[in-house]
């Protein structure tokens, strides 16, 4: 049987979205929810303006929260019938909205799986389940190293390309005042932040181990390798010279917008928030290989799904949006004002963009990126941060917390798995 591809309904998109006017028995307003940030929020505005110049009689409402609220608002409106037609969520929360019937699978007419299958990055396929897609993104994530321009300029330094240069690069860019205390960190630090990804992802694997067996469901980083890769972590705040502090002006990439970071390891998505920033100069390069040249990387995504309360006339306007969302046109406006990278290397290794000197580090990441299979994306981050804190705050030994982390985590594993 021949399916439709998605590349065929994109070049219709392109054209000035002539396929998608097709009129709903009357008008129709649809809503779209996302957790807030300036450039996602920026970019959805345009998508959503571009959808409804194509499709008068369908109105997209578009709402947004706080990334703390955001999954207690939505498990609480779609029950009630409330709230999005559209979500977005993290890749990493897909079994939980499906085990609590919040979002329905996309239709196999207007998302053939065997074009789904071709036509995006082979990461995207952990959305799949029963044979259906479930969700699916406009932009994939990445991390890499950015780098603040004026201060390795003034400590004499370039930007490292192995774990030796990263810490000699820290060490030249940290500085500290008369007490002792710093002032400037090298390179910031942060379980909150991206450092759990890079830990467990990069870091395990370039000293040796691998993070997880059995499809991401046995932990397998309470290993010499995982001690190794703890220690180096750990000791980026710990040892005789420090070139980072925890909680450094509370958040990472707060430390690097304000000037006061040499780097900071972050996804792509935060592109457009460090373009906006006045009178900061800032490059950005590729994670730094261990003394073997090995790299690792980090790849996740945020992906939208059509909700279980929307039904009759809404539920038809919602697929039509999601075409569009995850159509070529809206994946390069998606790069150019978050960052993101497209979801489909048609878009994202144009020579254009895979030699960017922005986009590119981050799209060259892709190549040799993993993807965490998450069970509780955000009980399995916190056990990081304990791991860490228990550390830094309580005096325990590295060894000793790694266990411990490693057994939290196998039990959140365990309790899912077994529940399913």
């Amino acid at each position: 049987m021949a399916f439709p591809t998605l590349k065929a309904w994109a070049v219709a998109t392109a054209a000035g979205a002539a396929s998608l006017t097709t009129t709903p028995a009357q008008a129709v307003e649809i809503e779209y929810w996302q957790y807030f940030f300036d450039a996602r929020v920026a970019a959805m505005d345009q998508l959503i303006e571009k959808f409804e110049a194509a499709n008068p009689d369908i109105t997209v409402k578009m709402t947004h929260f706080p990334y703390a609220d955001y999954r207690t608002k939505v498990a609480a409106a779609i029950p009630a019938g409330e709230g999005p037609d559209v979500v977005q969520l993290f890749y990493g929360w897909l079994n939980d909205y499906v085990g609590a019937d919040l979002i329905q699978p996309l239709p196999g007419d207007a998302f053939p799986v065997e074009a789904i299958d071709a036509e995006f990055f082979p990461m995207v396929q952990a959305m799949k389940g029963d044979g259906q897609y479930w969700a699916l993104p406009t932009a994939v994530r990445s991390l890499a190293l950015f780098y603040n321009e004026r201060l390795m300029e003034e400590a004499g330094v370039e930007p490292p390309t192995n774990l030796d240069e990263l810490i000699a690069a820290a060490q030249a860019m940290t500085k500290v005042d008369g007490a002792g205390n710093i002032t400037q960190v090298g390179l910031t630090a942060g379980m909150t932040a991206q450092d759990h990804h890079w830990w467990r992802e990069v870091l395990v694997r370039q000293f040796g181990g691998e993070p997880y067996l059995d499809d991401y469901k046995t932990v397998n980083y309470d290993t010499e390798a995982g001690r190794k890769a703890l220690d180096f972590y750990v000791g980026l705040a710990t040892d005789e010279n420090p070139v980072t502090a925890f909680n450094f002006m509370d958040e990472p990439q707060a430390a690097f917008k304000a000037g006061r970071a040499g780097m900071h390891i972050d996804g792509s998505f935060r592109i457009g928030a460090l373009e906006s920033t006045r009178g900061l100069k800032w490059g950005v390069t590729e994670l730094p290989a261990n003394a073997d040249g090995m790299r690792s990387n980090y790849s996740s995504y945020w992906v939208n799904a059509i909700t279980t309360k929307a039904e009759g006339e809404k539920y038809d306007a919602a697929v039509k949006f999601m075409q569009y969302v995850t159509s070529d046109e809206a994946m390069q406006v998606w790069l150019d004002v978050v960052g993101e990278l497209p979801a489909k290397p048609s878009v994202g290794m144009t020579e254009t963009n895979a030699n960017d000197p922005v986009f590119g580090p981050f799209i060259r990441g892709l190549e040799y990126a993993h993807t965490t299979k998450f069970a509780d994306e955000s009980g399995q981050r916190q056990a990081m941060v304990e791991m860490v804190e228990r550390i830094t705050l309580e005096g325990m030994d590295p060894g000793e917390s790694l266990t411990t982390a490693a057994e939290a985590e196998q039990k959140i594993l365990d309790d899912y798995y077994s529940g399913n």
